[in-house]
């Protein structure tokens, strides 16, 4: 494998005069630019990134940790993550921490060694404090960590507000939220907290089930959609919090042969793509995910500059009518 002193021999050049071409440093002519990145192609030479990081105050690169990479509203995350970085000079350092506390804590370790410009959280299973010590821009997805600590996040509550209105004016009695565990720290719950005060307000009878755990067990969300249907078959809507969620509770409607959305209504959250190949089509509360995943990139580049961004990033949502409410 060519070293950077081949590359220097190759071009007739010094070693140093090498790493200020790799990293831009001082003036430099375009013919001895065009020497030394001829040497490089020549004899095939690809300069070790975490080295050039360590001689520099950047190093281009954003570390990403999520909970769940085969989640499909974290995958397309994910892609428009990268998409916005990489238009910005940026790669990304992908991390899938399965809610794991210690994994997690390892994944922070590894991008802090690797010397990458900031991170972006949407996976939060440690103490604040253990954020606080990154000491790195950091940005987080639905979690309030601190103060000082932007996040990002759709507007949660207003969604809540969108669904189960929707579910009232349908002409539903009896609703049901069905969600993740209710961490308290997560600002996903809000939806749950507009949920009950919209049925509130409609004078809805209502119910809320949710996984034991913190975590996204598709079987459970089965399990979790089979038993509330078990014990109240009178419901007559459905809110549920993600659109895989959702997709369950078609599932098992449509098994218990309640049609949807004559017999039961379901209303998803998330809008991801997938949810045009169920049949019926869903209807959904569509988070801006593309514009969600801009918004952190900006406020980590921003970071990265030193310039001051605003902690609370609070993106609206829409309503998506398809076909099951």
């Amino acid at each position: 494998m060519p070293t950077i002193k081949d590359v220097a021999l190759k071009a007739g050049v010094s070693v140093t005069t090498v790493s200020r071409v790799l990293n831009n440093r001082g003036y430099l002519s375009e013919d001895l630019k065009k020497k030394v990145y001829g040497a490089m192609e020549e004899l095939n030479y690809r300069p070790n990134e975490l080295a050039r990081s360590l001689s520099r105050s950047k190093s281009n690169i954003i570390g990403l940790i999520i909970p769940h990479a085969a989640h499909p509203f974290f995958g397309e995350l994910v892609s428009h993550i990268e998409e916005q970085a990489y238009l910005r000079g940026y790669r990304l350092l992908l991390c899938n921490s399965h809610l794991d506390r210690q994994k997690e804590a390892e994944y922070i370790d590894m991008l802090r060694s690797s010397r990458v410009d900031g991170i972006i959280l949407g996976s939060h299973t440690l103490e604040v404090e253990d954020y606080r010590q990154i000491h790195l821009p950091v940005v987080t997805f639905d979690r309030r960590i601190s103060a000082d600590i932007p996040y990002v996040c759709s507007d949660n509550f207003r969604g809540g507000e969108l669904a189960t209105a929707r579910l009232a004016d349908k002409g539903c009695r009896k609703i049901a939220h069905i969600g993740g565990h209710p961490h308290p720290d997560l600002l996903a719950l809000k939806r749950l907290d507009a949920f009950k005060e919209i049925a509130r307000q409609r004078g809805l009878q209502h119910v809320e089930v949710h996984t034991d755990w913190d975590g996204f067990d598709f079987a459970e969300y089965e399990r979790l959609v089979n038993r509330l249907l078990e014990e109240h078959p009178d419901v007559d809507g459905i809110f549920a919090s993600s659109d895989v969620i959702a997709a369950y509770a078609l599932k098992a409607c449509l098994a218990r042969k309640r049609r949807v959305p004559q017999d039961i209504k379901i209303v998803g959250y998330d809008g991801i793509s997938l949810r045009g190949l169920l049949t019926p089509v869903l209807t959904t509360v569509a988070q801006p995910i593309a514009g969600m995943a801009q918004k952190a990139v900006e406020l980590i580049t921003q970071q990265v500059q030193g310039n001051k961004v605003p902690a609370e990033n609070i993106l609206p949502v829409r309503l998506i009518e398809g076909e099951t409410a």
